[in-house]
């Protein structure tokens, strides 16, 4: 959500631009994490993830001088909650399926958000391409026999971050009534007070602190959470929200590509497919469904 006022005017170019390389960092960002999964595991690099992440938005926001409110604990809890469960789930989908089959099935959380906002019939040729695309990724929807190597669980580990990230999504208009900006600085504490706990319990502490593994965990901090994010709140001053959440809906296929740069993960044909009718249905909801104020994901 922006902090300032949205202004058209000029080139949309070097919005546009920022917007994609705010993409590409963020699944850089989790390219990286799927590296260090052998070695603390992905509950141990969502709880490093989040301690460093939550450490670079205080720098930035400085949420400490804030003022509390009783109408703001459900909602600001819910936010932070939903952060968490929505990195844990997606950095455990990861340690399986490949990253841009990840984002795509986690796409379909904020895609049945938008939904809700059907009213026309039209609008619902979206939720029936999307229905299209998951099966696609199931046996049911695989005439090519190429589907043996998706494993089911990671599918459902994607899902459900799918499931946090509308809830994120709900929380978060919620929330930033009260704190605007600042909302995910205070979100990404609730979310370290409760996941790092838990990533610690299923990791080696010494490991995950260590001068091997903790500069690469910053890494992951300040791709996935402070250079996206600024980059985002440049973008989405300049640019009208349809085309904000229109590029948006090509992070999939950014995830796929970094996949096959950076892990050496290639798609079938049949995934392709399954990717493709995703990005189209998020781009057609985009687009067709009348927009509701949201907060961006931090991942």
């Amino acid at each position: 959500m922006s902090a300032s006022p949205r202004q058209h005017g000029g080139s949309p170019w070097l919005p546009i631009g920022l917007l994609l390389l705010s993409m590409v960092s963020i699944q850089s960002g989790a390219s990286l994490a799927k590296t260090l999964f052998p070695v603390i595991g992905a509950p141990g690099v969502t709880a490093l993830r989040l301690l460093l992440g939550t450490a670079i938005l205080f720098i930035i926001f400085k949420p400490w001088r804030l003022s509390f409110t009783r109408a703001s604990v459900l909602p600001i809890l819910g936010y932070g909650i939903s952060l968490g469960i929505m990195n844990y789930l997606f950095y455990l989908a990861l340690t399986t399926i490949p990253l841009g089959i990840a984002v795509a099935l986690e796409f379909t959380g904020p895609l049945a958000v938008a939904m809700f906002g059907a009213r026309r019939p039209a609008d619902f040729f979206w939720i029936v391409l999307v229905i299209t695309g998951l099966a696609f990724l199931l046996p049911i929807g695989d005439q090519l026999g190429e589907l043996e190597q998706l494993d089911p669980i990671g599918m459902l580990y994607a899902l459900g971050a799918g499931a946090g990230w509308a809830l994120y999504i709900i929380f978060g208009q919620r929330a930033g009534k009260f704190y605007g900006a600042a909302t995910v600085s205070l979100g990404s504490l609730i979310a370290a007070l409760i996941f790092f706990p838990l990533g610690a319990l299923n990791s080696d502490i010494s490991v995950m602190f260590s001068w091997a593994v903790l500069p690469l965990g910053l890494a992951i901090a300040i791709l996935s959470t402070a250079f996206p994010y600024s980059l985002e709140m440049v973008a989405l001053t300049r640019l009208p929200t349809r085309t904000f959440g229109t590029l948006m809906s090509l992070e999939p296929v950014v995830g796929a590509m970094v996949g096959i740069t950076f892990l050496h993960e290639h798609l079938t044909f049949t995934q392709w497919l399954a990717l493709t009718c995703i990005v189209i249905a998020s781009m057609g909801a985009a687009l067709t469904i009348k927009p509701k104020s949201k907060i961006k994901k931090i991942k």
